[in-house]
């Protein structure tokens, strides 16, 4: 599946493109979100979690706080 998607990402056919640029962007979303509930069920920091990330602790305390506290 994700060989398909990175084809059609790089290929000539903008639509195609697109289309696969967006299923990989929910496909890395519903990744991160199940990395991070996985992480904090382990007792990682959200400053941890951040960090790994690349991100501030803010940030990713406001994309998942709510769903995983």
């Amino acid at each position: 599946m994700s060989d398909d998607l990175m084809t059609a990402a790089a290929g000539d056919d903008p639509r195609e493109g697109l289309l696969a640029v967006h299923s990989l962007r929910v496909l890395a979303d519903r990744l991160e979100a199940l990395h991070v509930e996985r992480a904090r069920s382990l007792g990682w920091s959200w400053e941890q979690i951040a960090t790994v990330l690349g991100v501030s602790r803010q940030a990713v305390h406001k994309k998942f706080g709510k769903r995983f506290r």
